[in-house]
């Protein structure tokens, strides 16, 4: 099972943009429990990224709904950013 931990930035982020939206709520839970299991089970769609980004990886909550994080070990992961694709990239 993956550590997950959540960094200032993604706190933030997450008051913004997910706090008070039910579902999205709801729908953010339920992949942090699919990734902490497997962060990279299909439902997901894990992928890492290129360009500035290159050290992250990112995963779907919703289909313009991303998180950004990386991993700080092979049981650890940080969420850095959530948010649709155009505020994450």
């Amino acid at each position: 099972m993956i550590e997950i931990a959540f960094s200032p930035s993604f706190k933030r982020a997450f008051r913004r943009k997910i706090r008070g939206q039910p579902y999205l709520q709801t729908k953010f839970w339920q992949k942090v429990k699919i990734f902490q299991e497997n962060p990279f089970d299909g439902r997901l769609r894990t992928h890492k990224l290129s360009g500035k980004l290159q050290e992250l990886w990112s995963f779907s909550v919703e289909y313009d709904v991303r998180i950004i994080f990386y991993f700080a070990s092979e049981n650890k992961a940080i969420f850095i950013d959530i948010g649709t694709h155009d505020e994450v990239y």
